[in-house]
């Protein structure tokens, strides 16, 4: 089957709209001679005369009158997916949004965006979920339309990223804790006892990899699936927690934290979504109330 011509149908708009032939012309700006063509490619195309001479004049067939009001729609519902996109009006935006976000992230930015999003778009909605890995599925079926997390060789080659802000690992004890007095040397960290975030059953971490040179060993005593579960089990403990600083900031409210006593990596923590919600205005909206947020919060913990 012969793909149909879509531009027959503005072509059928105009003339079912004029009744005539050489006024369709000028309004198309085409000659009537051409216009007199496109209404035999019409006629043959639908297998109907659709307007026959009446006098001077044409007429609309029975089966123009019935086609009349669906093409017109068809025409305005096309033009109004190909003009440019209209300015987003916050207050009358209805929409929920789904945020796929690594642990701590909500408890630490969450409050912060709520309030800015509620105060701007009143009618948006924010669903966080929580982020058990790296795989960029979610974002491809638009299941999520935000993530954030450090992009690793999971993440899909065609997902945008931008880094929200840089991190770097402290460690955390309660107040009364030893750790809490004195010169905090790599030997005096690695003798305490640790608790480990562990997603994928591994029992260390580069910070072992770090202290190994040294001649030391930390001693973990129990593992949590994310950093606020580190951090409560630290809260009423002598465990010792080692997380990301910024992006644990007010979780570690009350608690003493610490420069670790070797080198530990960078982190850049990113927001990813999908490159085909890139010139959605709303979802634009969006990342930037996130990016300013975690930029204002991530700068007043330096």
């Amino acid at each position: 089957m012969s793909k149909p011509d879509l531009n027959l149908l503005l072509t059928l708009d105009v003339l079912l709209a004029e009744g005539n032939v050489a006024r369709a012309a000028e309004r198309l700006h085409l000659s009537p001679s051409a216009m007199s063509r496109s209404l035999a490619r019409l006629r043959d195309t639908t297998g109907d005369p659709l307007l026959v001479r009446a006098g001077r004049g044409l007429v609309p067939t029975p089966r123009a009158i019935r086609l009349r009001e669906q093409v017109g729609q068809l025409v305005q519902d096309a033009q109004a997916v190909l003009r440019p996109a209209e300015k987003l009006d916050l207050g009358q935006l209805a929409r929920t949004f789904t945020l796929r976000v690594s642990d701590g992230f909500a408890e630490n930015f969450g409050p912060a965006l709520i309030a800015r999003v509620r105060q701007e778009a009143p009618l948006v909605r924010l669903r966080f979920v929580q982020k058990l890995d790296k795989d960029s599925g979610l974002l491809r079926d638009g299941m999520v339309d935000l993530e954030t997390g450090v992009v690793g060789e999971q993440t899909g080659p065609e997902v945008r990223a931008r880094i929200l802000f840089r991190d770097r690992f402290v460690g955390v004890v309660r107040k009364e804790h030893a750790l809490s007095q004195g010169e905090i040397t790599a030997s005096r960290y690695a003798s305490g006892q640790h608790v480990l975030v562990s997603r994928r059953s591994m029992d260390r971490g580069p910070l072992d990899e770090a202290l190994k040179p040294l001649g030391l060993e930390r001693e973990i005593v129990t593992f949590a699936g994310g950093f606020s579960g580190a951090l409560a089990f630290a809260r009423s403990t002598d465990l010792i927690a080692t997380v990301p600083e910024r992006h644990t900031g007010n979780l570690r409210s009350g608690m003493f934290s610490f420069k670790l006593p070797v080198a530990s990596p960078e982190l850049a923590v990113s927001m990813l979504w999908h490159p085909r919600m890139d010139a959605d205005m709303a979802h634009r909206w969006l990342r930037g109330c996130l990016l300013e947020i975690c930029t204002a919060q991530a700068n007043g913990c330096e």
